[in-house]
C-alpha cells in the first residue's frame, strides 16, 4: 500500500532517482520504507531520467551519482535515513485495485495502475521527524514479534528499528544497524472507511475485521 502522511515535516527532503530493481522488480517500494542513499556507477545499467545525470560524484577517477535504496545493509552507517512516499495500490497507483477479477479468482487485490514512480523512477522522501502511518503490508510482520496487532509485547511508545530491507520493527536484532532507533510506535488503525463492504460480505475476503496501518513518530537519528 503506502506511506500515509498524518503531521510530518512541513515538505519533503526530495524526489531522488531509485535503484530500478526496486521499482519494478521483486523488492518493489510499497511506501513506507526506511531509505537511504547509495552511489552507482555511471555511465551503467540503471536507468535514470536526464536530470538526473546533472550531479555526480568522482571518486579516484570513477563517475558516480546518488541513487535512493531500501537496501540499507548496502553501505555502513547509512544516513541519512528517510521515508519512501510510494506505493503499488490506493492513491499509490492510477487506478487502484480490485478484489475478485476474473470469477473470483484475484483474493489480494490485484493492483490495476503503475507504480507511482513508473513515469520519472524518482522516489519522493520524507527525512523531517513528525507522524506518520505505514500500511502493514510493508512492515516487518513476523508471527513473533513483529509490527502487527497479535504481538502481546508491543506498547506505545515501543522503540522502532529498520530491518536491512527498509521494514519497520519493534525486534531490535533484526535492525540493519545495532540499537538504531528510526521511531517509536503509537498504534494501529483501520483504512478509516465507515462505508467499506465488510470482509464477510466478500465471498473472496474472509476473516475478522483487519488493521491497515501502523501510525509512528518518525525521528531518524542523523549522525
Amino acid at each position: 500500500m503506502a506511506l500515509k502522511l498524518l503531521q510530518p515535516g512541513q515538505q519533503p527532503l526530495g524526489q531522488f532517482d531509485g535503484v530500478d530493481s526496486q521499482i519494478t522488480g521483486l523488492l518493489s517500494l510499497k511506501g513506507g520504507e526506511v531509505v537511504t542513499f547509495v552511489s552507482i556507477i555511471v555511465p551503467g545499467t540503471d536507468k535514470a531520467a536526464a536530470d538526473v545525470f546533472d550531479g555526480y560524484v568522482n571518486p579516484s577517477g570513477v563517475q558516480k551519482r546518488p541513487v535512493v535504496t531500501r537496501q540499507l545493509d548496502a553501505r555502513k552507517y547509512s544516513r541519512p535515513l528517510m521515508l519512501a512516499d510510494e506505493g503499488i495500490s490506493g492513491y499509490g497507483t492510477l487506478f487502484g485495485s480490485v478484489v475478485g477479477g476474473f470469477v473470483g479468482q484475484i483474493t489480494a487485490g490485484a493492483v490495476l495502475g503503475p507504480h507511482t514512480a513508473t513515469g520519472s523512477g524518482k522516489v519522493t522522501c520524507w527525512e523531517k521527524p513528525g507522524l506518520y502511518a505505514v500500511s502493514l503490508d510493508a512492515c516487518d510482520t513476523d508471527e513473533v514479534d513483529g509490527l502487527q496487532p497479535t504481538n502481546t509485547g508491543l506498547d506505545v511508545g515501543a522503540p522502532l528499528y529498520a530491518t536491512s530491507l527498509g521494514l519497520l520493527t519493534p525486534n531490535s536484532t533484526l535492525s540493519f544497524e545495532a540499537d538504531v532507533v528510526v521511531g517509536r510506535f503509537i498504534d494501529f488503525e483501520t483504512n478509516g472507511s465507515l462505508v467499506t463492504t465488510p470482509n464477510r460480505l466478500v465471498q473472496a475476503l474472509t476473516g475478522p475485521r483487519q488493521f491497515a496501518y501502523a501510525t509512528f513518530y518518525f525521528n531518524p537519528p542523523v549522525l
